[in-house]
């Protein structure tokens, strides 16, 4: 499962030097399929500061079961002031682009990067997850309302299922856990699954 970085209109930043429109701050490079790992040391190498979260999950073989790192964010790495240095970000082997957005790259403002880093050293149990929006179709996945489909709300610091009657005009929020809720494809209208 591919899970896209999404990186919203209101958060872009572009910053810029005076001199040939060189870059500072954190960016995001997407790679080629599997390339991570050598994407990150080879712009280490390079003396780039480069940042690959990653967590761990268990794979199984058909003779053994094994614990892997692998990428919190598939296809991406992020990487910090390359000023000057854009040409060997970019000719870097398994480097696909850098993300922009309007053909300008988008930085990824720092606080983001720190709450990743600080998710990660706290050894919590941390995976990919879908990235859900206020107002999305969702579904649970796990728990007593598993199968329950209605709309995401946030209000203050949680998470709120909304549960819709149609035919009354009427709806009831339940606080939920973000983790246990899937996006909705191609469903019209939140139901009971019976």
């Amino acid at each position: 499962m591919r899970v896209p970085l999404v990186i919203r209109r209101s958060y872009v930043q572009v910053i810029t030097s005076k001199e040939n429109n060189i870059e500072s701050g954190w960016f995001a490079l997407r790679t080629r399929h599997q390339h991570e790992n050598r994407v990150a040391t080879a712009l280490q190498s390079k003396g780039i500061e480069a940042f690959l979260p990653t967590y761990k999950c268990a794979r199984r073989w058909n003779d053994r079961m094994k614990v892997l790192c692998a990428p919190l964010f598939p296809g991406y790495v992020f990487a910090a002031n390359f000023e000057g240095r854009k040409l060997d970000v970019l000719n870097t082997p398994g480097v696909a682009a850098i993300v922009s957005v309007g053909g300008v790259p988008a930085e990824i403002p720092g606080g983001e990067i720190d709450a990743i880093r600080l998710t990660i050293k706290s050894q919590s149990n941390i995976q990919p997850h879908e990235y859900l929006r206020s107002g999305d179709a969702v579904r649970v996945t796990q728990g007593p309302l598993a199968g329950l489909e209605g709309i995401l709300v946030r209000k203050r610091n949680s998470l709120r299922l909304v549960v819709c009657i149609e035919l009354l005009g009427r709806a009831a929020a339940v606080e939920i856990d973000g983790i246990s809720l899937e996006r909705v494809r191609g469903s019209r209208s939140p139901s009971l699954l019976v």
